[in-house]
């Protein structure tokens, strides 16, 4: 909980990848592995991976500005309750009509096109998050964007509906705006912000959300054109700047498997200041940080010999399209065949007192069998792939993955309440004792 309270604090500014306060936490956590004595890894003798990056704020003077724009009236809406900019927007400022789009997804060659009846050039396209059931290919955020900016819209607008599918339900997902990237690149940018559910509402006052939603789940267009008028304005500023991963290695102690590596990493990265507000990340992802630092301190002090080495990493960039760990992977490919499986720990401290494991490339048992050695079977819910996080780069190369986060509804995830007083220490060491155990499984076994 002290390692929360330090990398969570306003000392540390938020830790946006590439600023100053990033590479303030990277040196709190080498310092950390120093003092554990752990060892170099590879070609990296001072624990630190490094590359550029560009560091993007949405200034917060003058301050950003959604304001709705009519005859009758003009409302002001408040930033990080009615509304967000997307982190990555570039500057705006421009009045516009509202188009609304239905999930903004033009995909004529699969008779799914919502875009085919309506003008959106020069005005601000609305979109739901996510995608109807009816539809079942792929789609991103990233590509909502690039369609809106190649059909001509001037700025988008999503938000979530007010029908939940069972993942989103699962998750949390509330009426909210969240913190996240477009992650598009400059050619395909566009500036937007995520709104609250009850915002869109007032907006399409006349008309009703659910029962949109609920045509568009039966595969019919909900597209509109509106008079009603807003006002987007913000100033996004730039900054280049190093992505830091830190890196430390506690070596095997069996000749045969030493070059065997388990790899446990977690993202210390988060979203810094934006537009005047502070986004503190206790639990994404100090919470997975000090997790990590604690099973660091258990096995580095063990008289307990393990056969596999373990390679501790902090990553930074998880927020920017896992950026560090994809860096990782790509500085590490020669190494892929030795490493025995990956463990990836975020949001560790908030929830229902469960934990929800993901597995790739090993059997299911393996993880319920560390339950049962950690004395918490009966509290993990174990599935498959999680489609987000610092593992799925791994998985990409075929490297085996586990994906331990705290389960139940994290209701400040993305928000300024990511705070040290939501968290739970009960949690995080339930968590903590079930990583260590699935470590002695990985380390020790053939």
């Amino acid at each position: 909980m002290a390692d929360i309270a330090h990398l969570s604090s306003p000392d540390l500014g938020g830790r946006l990848t590439g600023t100053r306060d990033d590479l303030q936490s990277a040196r709190f956590v080498s310092e950390r592995f120093t003092v554990l004595g752990l060892k170099p890894f590879s070609t990296y003798p001072n624990g630190l991976m490094t590359t550029e990056v560009i560091a993007t704020h949405i200034a917060a003077t003058p301050a950003p500005v959604i304001r709705l724009e009519s005859k009758e009236r003009a409302s002001v809406f408040r930033i990080g309750h009615d509304y967000l900019p997307i982190l990555d927007s570039p500057s705006i400022d421009v009045t516009a009509p509202l188009v609304f789009v239905g999930y903004g997804i033009s995909d004529p060659v699969h008779q799914w096109d919502e875009y085919a009846d309506v003008d959106v050039r020069d005005r601000i396209v609305v979109f739901l998050r996510g995608k109807p059931d009816g539809y079942p290919y792929p789609i991103a955020q990233a590509d909502k964007v690039r369609t809106a900016r190649q059909k001509g819209a001037a700025a988008f607008l999503t938000f979530t509906g007010p029908l939940l599918n069972p993942y989103e339900a699962r998750r949390g997902m509330g009426p909210l705006p969240l913190a996240l990237y477009n992650q598009t690149g400059p050619d395909s940018s566009l500036a937007g912000a995520w709104i609250h559910t009850d915002l869109a509402t007032q907006l399409f006052s006349e008309r009703s959300l659910v029962e949109i939603q609920q045509r568009l789940q039966a595969k019919n267009p909900q597209s509109f054109q509106t008079d009603m008028q807003l006002h987007l304005a913000w100033l996004t500023t730039q900054e280049n700047g190093l992505l830091h991963n830190v890196m430390g290695l506690l070596p095997g102690a069996d000749p045969s498997l030493a070059n065997e590596i388990v790899v446990i990493g977690a993202h210390r990265d988060h979203f810094g200041k934006q537009g005047g507000l502070w986004f503190p990340g206790a639990d994404d992802n100090a919470s997975g940080t000090a997790v990590l630092l604690e099973i660091t301190r258990a096995l580095a002090g063990s008289d307990t010999k393990r056969k596999r080495s373990i390679v501790f990493v902090s990553f930074s960039g998880e927020e920017q399209g896992l950026l560090g760990s994809r860096y990782y992977v790509q500085q590490t490919l020669s190494m892929k065949s030795n490493v025995v499986a990956m463990i990836n720990m975020d949001h560790a401290g908030i929830g229902n007192g469960r934990l929800t494991v993901g597995v790739t490339g090993l059997d299911r048992s393996m993880a319920t069998r560390a339950g049962e050695r950690a004395g918490i079977k009966d509290l993990l819910d174990v599935y498959g792939f999680f489609p987000g996080g610092d593992h799925v780069p791994f998985h990409e190369v075929g490297i085996p993955t586990i994906t331990v986060v705290s389960g139940g509804i994290h209701p400040h995830y993305h928000q300024p309440t990511d705070s040290l007083e939501t968290l739970s220490a009960e949690i995080l060491e339930r968590t903590a004792t079930y990583i260590l155990s699935l470590v002695e499984q990985l380390t020790s076994e053939h």
